[in-house]
């Protein structure tokens, strides 16, 4: 998570990190009410104007700082600031699988069917075979996923350059959203300064190979500057939008923005 380096609206330095780490690892079944209270983050309460007194309060006071983070992450985000690259000799082998389901669940997708649909603000929406994607200029990259559960993995990965592909299909990049549906059913959606950052790549291959169903096949985006489950895989459609339109993990209770 993105550790702030100054005070903002009076909230102490260690209790931003506090509340970015908690807020990121949330999951459905979380006692958030006693682990608020108990942590010693009833500052919080300030920020969103909550008593913190029953669950519908610690709910609302999750969500407003939540996305208080995400505001300040989107204000402080470089579109030209480059994730640290790395060599062959540093990878991870193997990569690790991570989804919310076990590697025996991952979905098949088959390749002669396969169609990238794309909806939104795009002037041509024809659907993209995986011929038609593979023919596009292709780019590598050796970088770091980092999981919200507190592993990271160094893996090669390469395919299109997003922004490329965004000025290719003709997509209105003065839209706030990029998002993304995928064949076993995650979602997301990225802010368009990530989607147009040169290391946002729609990855076809890992490791100079096809990339294989436990990372994603047939495609997966991949980007350096966020969170792990901001990356999604098997993706089956891509759009552009002003709506926000949430994720699997962020409508959760997550996040949004995502970055490290």
């Amino acid at each position: 998570m993105m550790v702030y380096k100054k005070r903002l609206l009076g909230i102490d330095s260690d209790v931003q990190q506090e509340a970015n780490r908690a807020l990121v690892k949330m999951a459905p079944n979380l006692q958030r009410r006693g682990f608020l209270l108990g942590s010693g983050l009833g500052t919080l309460s300030l920020l969103s104007g909550c008593s913190l007194s029953d669950e519908s309060s610690v709910e609302k006071a999750l969500m407003t700082v939540s996305r208080f983070n995400d505001r300040v992450q989107g204000a402080l985000f470089s579109s030209t600031a480059l994730a640290p690259t790395y060599t062959p000799a540093d990878m991870t082998r193997p990569f690790p699988f991570n989804a919310y389901y076990g590697e025996e669940e991952v979905v098949t997708v088959d390749e002669a069917d396969y169609r990238l649909e794309l909806a939104g603000l795009i002037a041509n929406k024809q659907a993209w075979t995986l011929d038609a994607l593979r023919a596009l200029p292709q780019e590598e990259q050796i970088t770091r996923h980092v999981c919200v559960e507190g592993w990271s993995a160094i893996g090669r990965w390469g395919g299109v350059r997003l922004s490329n592909f965004l000025q290719l299909i003709g997509a209105d990049t003065t839209a706030k959203y990029v998002g993304f549906k995928c064949a076993d059913d995650y979602y997301t959606s990225i802010d368009m300064a990530t989607a147009l950052h040169p290391q946002t790549l729609l990855t076809l291959t890992y490791d100079g190979e096809v990339l294989p169903p436990k990372y994603g096949f047939p495609m997966k985006l991949r980007m350096p500057t966020k969170l792990g489950y901001k990356n999604p895989k098997h993706i089956t459609t891509l759009f552009v939008a002003n709506a926000y339109t949430g994720g699997y993990w962020e409508d959760q209770g997550y996040n949004w923005f995502g970055g490290i």
